[in-house]
């Protein structure tokens, strides 16, 4: 009889990739299915009114912080690129509960714009990009993240040059999207 320890099974980067992958799949269902199916809990919205906004602020932080950790990383000041880095994930994951909160709640908002004009057209070319490009970046991210923590830098240097633009302008659209729909209100 062996007294040799097993060894937990070693996940690959493939595995761990196509496992964030698949996560952020079922995420995106879920907030597609949150957003435009499920019956809000509050349609009067008048719990926690001031979820959008903490979403704007939330999203603004992250793109300060992206910005910061952009010109760290320029100045290899490794330690506080990661600092920084690690403040835009915090500040983005609370925009997503935030989102999740708010979407649950009240459901989505529908615009008193007429649907045409410049306005219009504007608005809806910046949503829809910020839509498509959040649903990649949510996985670029965590791949990016995982590839630094497992300090694969070569692959994490090579897949940032992505997501930095990506991630910074999903944040900052977000702020816009935001700022229009409040004016427009």
């Amino acid at each position: 009889m062996s007294t040799t320890k097993a060894t937990p099974p070693i996940h690959t980067p493939q595995s761990v990739i196509w496992g964030i992958l698949a996560v952020s799949a079922l995420a995106s269902l879920f907030l597609c299915w949150l957003v435009y199916i499920h019956p809000p809990a509050d349609a009067a919205g008048t719990t926690l009114r001031f979820l959008p906004a903490l979403n704007a602020v939330f999203n603004a932080i992250s793109a300060a912080a992206l910005l910061v950790g952009f010109n760290y990383i320029r100045l290899r000041r490794i330690r506080e690129h990661r600092a920084a880095m690690f403040v835009a994930f915090i500040f983005s994951t609370l925009f997503l509960v935030s989102y999740i909160t708010n979407h649950a709640l009240h459901g989505e908002s529908h615009l008193p714009i007429p649907h045409t004009g410049g306005l219009w057209h504007a608005y809806i070319s910046l949503l829809i990009s910020h839509i498509l490009l959040s649903i990649i970046a949510l996985p670029m991210i965590l791949i990016t993240f995982f590839l630094s923590l497992t300090e694969r830098f070569p692959q994490h240097r090579a897949i940032a040059r992505y997501t930095f633009p990506i991630w910074l302008y999903v944040s900052v659209t977000g702020v816009i999207v935001y700022l229009m729909q409040a004016a427009i209100k």
